[in-house]
């Protein structure tokens, strides 16, 4: 390979020297495109090992969590090699439903009734078939939550629940209301900043199996509904760790930039769209208390929000609901190890919104920031079918925690 110290002004001194010796060659014979190519290649292959791949930068609040992740998972010490041909912010983001693979995972579903009268929709993997753990009263249990229009069926949750799989563990996925299928019983859905039915469900699991230890793991607006409740409970959790995926720290922000023209029309339309195909598939129920007509004439996700969800959750404006969402403000009050993976380059989370300075102010959180990755991207290898670097992230985290968490009960050191 390669070595990242070679002085990449004698490189491309040298590769213009060969270039244009091959090209003279080549006008008079017949290795022209081939000696272009080579050229190209070349180049491009010393402009990705010293530009694109790059090691990852850890931060944290405390030495003992960072020496743990450093310790029990090597992964985030190891050089990030995204995807060659495709190592784009937009790019990784767009293909990662399309070239990642679907693992076959058959789900048990259960709906869990709320205060309100309303039902929860979860997807159990029972995993009875583990070795590691077949008992299954203390089989430990990954509960898993989807992005702003996701559900169990995302590759991404699968990938999570294969990983889970092969250590043995049982996965459990949170469906937020009214997008998995089932049926909506009252006039209402979700957003980042309620956790209401994110603790019915966790109650639920643990006075299930009393004797099985939990963790948790979040995705995009997931991720960020997880940091809004560790932020609200403080201690008073059943959860062992979270990991965080590619969450928007600060909803202005994230909002803000999904309003620039290309990444309006990559991303903020479909999702808007996204989230209107809900909302007409319950309108029967909706448009007893919202003016769906309306909704449906939203063109942004803001739009959307000022039109449907702030309202739907009490909020005097959009700005209240867009603050109280923002898990940013929550961090300082997080009580459980918790490890946030960010790529630099997400336009949905952008780099100066990524909290680096909260982050170093708490000993339970920890901070992974990659150059490239996109959003919930992080597409690597040649052909990246089977398995990105955030799920390797995912499940030595994971490992980590269920069998080495008694080293993070004190992280105020």
């Amino acid at each position: 390979m390669i070595s990242l110290d070679l002085n990449f002004n004698i490189l491309t001194r040298d590769l213009s020297h060969y270039l244009e010796n091959q090209v003279k060659v080549g006008l008079f014979g017949s290795g022209v495109g081939l000696s272009l190519v080579l050229g190209f290649s070349a180049a491009y292959t010393c402009y990705y090992l010293i530009s694109v791949a790059k090691k990852p930068q850890l931060i944290s609040g405390g030495k003992t969590f960072c020496q743990f992740l450093k310790e029990q998972c090597p992964v985030v010490s190891e050089t990030y090699y995204p995807t060659f041909w495709c190592w784009e912010s937009r790019i990784q983001t767009l293909l990662r439903p399309f070239v990642t693979a679907k693992p076959g995972v058959v789900y048990r579903n259960e709906l869990i009734k709320a205060a309100d009268g309303g039902q929860i929709s979860v997807d159990w993997f029972d995993n009875d078939d583990s070795l590691s753990y077949p008992d299954p009263t203390t089989r430990p249990t990954v509960l898993l939550l989807p992005g702003l229009t996701g559900t169990s069926r995302e590759s991404y949750i699968l990938h999570m629940v294969q990983q889970s799989r092969d250590l043995g563990y049982r996965c459990v996925v949170f469906n937020n209301r009214g997008v998995s299928g089932e049926t909506l019983l009252t006039p209402r859905t979700y957003c980042a900043a309620n956790t209401e039915d994110l603790e019915t469900v966790i109650d639920h699991i643990q006075k299930t199996y009393e004797a099985a230890p939990m963790m948790a793991a979040g995705v995009s607006m997931g991720g960020m509904m997880l940091a809004n409740y560790l932020g609200r409970k403080g201690r008073k959790t059943c959860l062992k760790g979270v990991i965080v995926f590619s969450a928007g720290w600060d909803v202005f922000e994230c909002t803000a930039s999904l309003e620039k023209p290309l990444d309006r029309f990559l991303f903020n339309s479909y999702l808007t769209s996204c989230l209107q195909a809900s909302v007409h598939r319950h309108r029967p129920v909706l448009e007893k208390c919202y003016d769906i007509d309306h909704v449906m004439k939203a063109k942004t996700i803001r739009e959307f929000d000022e039109r449907f969800t702030s309202i739907m959750f009490g909020y005097p404006t959009n700005d209240d609901y867009y603050r109280d969402a923002s898990p940013v403000h929550k961090l300082k009050s997080v009580q459980v190890p918790m490890l946030c993976l960010n790529a630099a380059d997400d336009v949905f989370s952008p780099s100066h919104a990524i909290p680096v300075e909260a982050v170093k102010q708490n000993p339970h959180l920890a901070l992974l920031i990659t150059c490239h990755g996109g959003h919930i991207g992080f597409l690597e290898g040649l052909w990246p079918r089977q398995s990105t670097y955030m799920d390797r992230v995912f499940k030595q985290f994971a490992k980590a925690v269920i069998e080495q968490g008694g080293r993070l009960k004190d992280l105020s050191r």
